[in-house]
């Protein structure tokens, strides 16, 4: 199974709000005092940042095309975010956004491929057949097949009609499949 071939030549994409921070439903993150982390995201970050060679987050946020925030308020969140996994010990190589509302003329959102292209460009080291997505909607699971990923959803309370390759509860879960 592809689970056994995974080294540091694997790439590891997260989708955020779902997966990292738990999900407002309600609306948006807005804030580092509404960010609050999945229950074993940061326990699990370090073992996966010595499973992956490179781990990237894309995530969709348009919060700011709405103008509810603004990119610098998406900054501080993701510098809070970027220092708590840091002091886990563990590593986020890269973070992409799309910040358009949907449909707009450049849409940069999941599922569409942009954000992983761009990765690619900025690391010509991805090989997406040898990259996971992980993330807890569809837009998450298509963006994975779009490329060529090997995708794994986070369950939640989002109905999700795609096939996946792989359904977990939590980080817990991905690191007893993996063996850690």
């Amino acid at each position: 199974m592809w689970l056994n071939e995974i080294d540091q030549s694997w790439s590891l994409f997260l989708d955020r709000d779902g997966v990292i921070n738990q999900r407002n439903f309600e609306g948006y993150i807005t804030n580092i005092n509404e960010f609050l982390f999945t229950p074993s995201f940061l326990n699990s970050i370090p073992i996966l940042s010595n499973i992956f060679g490179n781990i990237i987050i894309v995530t969709n946020q348009q919060g700011i095309g709405k103008g509810i925030m603004t990119e610098q308020d998406l900054q501080e969140i993701h510098n809070y975010m970027l220092d708590k996994i840091k002091k886990e010990g563990g590593r986020v190589d890269d973070i992409f956004f799309a910040h358009n509302l949907k449909n707009a003329k450049n849409d940069r959102r999941k599922p569409l491929p942009t954000m992983g292209l761009e990765a690619k460009i900025k690391n010509p080291k991805i090989n997406f057949s040898k990259s996971i997505m992980i993330g807890d909607t569809n837009s998450d699971m298509f963006f994975g097949k779009n490329l060529g990923m090997k995708t794994i959803l986070m369950k939640s309370t989002e109905q999700v009609t795609t096939n996946v390759d792989l359904e977990i509860e939590n980080f817990n879960e991905l690191l007893k499949i993996f063996g850690r």
